[in-house]
């Protein structure tokens, strides 16, 4: 479940960096209040906290590329790595910046406000805690039951063929 909740980590942050990359001009303006109304909102579901694993994910990643490729050095990799990680720790507001925009694109201000008053409910707090648990959960149970399927259609066409190829050859 954890490669399942690494990978998905990865494709959400992957198309939040790719929804920041997009040219200035080609993004509408946000107004401060309705960017205002989407931080009380993501910080209210902890959604962002989904995204705290991205930075040292991605050193953890480097630091392994590059002890691959030369060993030797695994003690100046590690330290070069750490401080490197470090100084881009600093960049954080930068995603937390795109996360906001991307619930302001989705939501309109009332929408917001009402999510924030639902997470900020002991429902909405339990739920909050609990999602990220509940996600993996469900993509597992997903993809036991997708292979379970899998197995029975195999079986299933597997032997529908048999019996239309001994009926075709009789």
């Amino acid at each position: 479940m954890i490669r399942i909740a690494r990978k998905t980590l990865l494709v959400a942050a992957s198309a939040l960096f790719m929804s920041a990359a997009l040219p200035l001009q080609a993004q509408e303006t946000i107004p401060e209040d309705h960017l205002a109304a989407a931080r009380e909102t993501v910080f209210a579901s902890n959604a962002i906290r989904a995204f705290d694993n991205v930075l040292p994910l991605m050193a953890e990643r480097t630091r392994t590329l590059f002890i691959q490729r030369d060993p030797a050095n695994t003690a100046m990799i590690d330290e070069i790595v750490n401080e490197v990680a470090l100084s881009l720790a600093s960049r954080r507001p930068e995603l937390n910046k795109v996360v906001f925009e991307v619930w302001a694109r989705r939501f309109s201000i009332e929408e917001l406000n009402q999510l924030t008053a639902f997470y900020k409910s002991p429902l909405g707090q339990k739920y909050s805690r609990v999602e990220p648990e509940l996600r993996a959960l469900s993509i597992g149970a997903a993809k036991q039951w997708g292979d379970a399927i899998s197995t029975e259609m195999v079986t299933l066409v597997r032997e529908e063929l048999t019996k239309r190829q001994a009926a075709a050859t009789e």
